[in-house]
């Protein structure tokens, strides 16, 4: 049985198929339909692959090298904002009442203040709150005191009454009254001084004359 291709054979260097026993023609430029493809001959994809790793590696080469930024360090932790030790007023030191003075020599309301809270403190010093007041005090009053010649107390007047607490206002009231007779106003003759009450929830109190802060 012929074979179509057999007249192109090379007639110097034949190779037969093993297959049929046919010669390949033109050099093998038409390889036998019944052949094997040819496992050696390198694909496409994968020099292109290779050529890719190429490039990429010789572009990392010659990328500059760029320091690492130094990253900051973490800012130190701050405390808490504390009361500083030179702002907070010293703690009041009360005398006993027999230490009182009679008369006082303000020469105005406001230092006149002054001698009728330190006298208060003083007929009531188990019931002044030491240190520093709470942040929320129960009750703020804010009241009008008339001292006469005598020291004697003529009249009060709230400028600002506490009125969700009733009974710390009555409370108020009847701690004025009970500690006079107050320093005679020697230089005034008669006065009438302001001050501001602040209640704790405990019963106990602090004059804003003599505070001693709030927390």
């Amino acid at each position: 049985m012929g074979h179509n291709r057999a007249q192109y054979a090379c007639s110097d260097a034949p190779v037969w198929c093993i297959r049929c026993g046919l010669a390949p023609t033109f050099e093998n430029r038409y390889p036998h339909p019944l052949s094997e493809p040819n496992l050696t001959k390198p694909t496409r994809a994968p020099l292109m692959a290779l050529y890719a790793g190429v490039a990429a590696l010789l572009a990392s080469c010659a990328a500059p090298y760029r320091t690492p930024t130094p990253q900051p360090a973490p800012a130190p932790a701050i405390p808490a904002p504390g009361v500083p030790a030179d702002t907070v007023p010293p703690a009041v030191v009360i005398p006993p009442v027999s230490q009182l003075p009679a008369v006082s020599n303000a020469t105005s309301a406001l230092a006149y203040r002054r001698d009728a809270a330190l006298h208060l403190y003083a007929h009531n010093a188990q019931r002044i709150y030491k240190g520093m007041l709470q942040p929320h005090l129960y009750a703020i009053g804010v009241l009008d005191v008339d001292i006469d010649r005598q020291g004697q107390v003529t009249g009060m007047n709230w400028r600002r009454a506490p009125k969700h607490a009733p009974e710390v206002m009555a409370e108020i009231v009847r701690t004025v009254r009970a500690a006079a007779p107050y320093p005679v106003p020697a230089r005034l003759g008669k006065v009438t001084y302001s001050d501001v009450w602040l209640w704790d929830k405990s019963g106990q109190f602090q004059l804003d004359t003599l505070t001693e802060g709030q927390l």
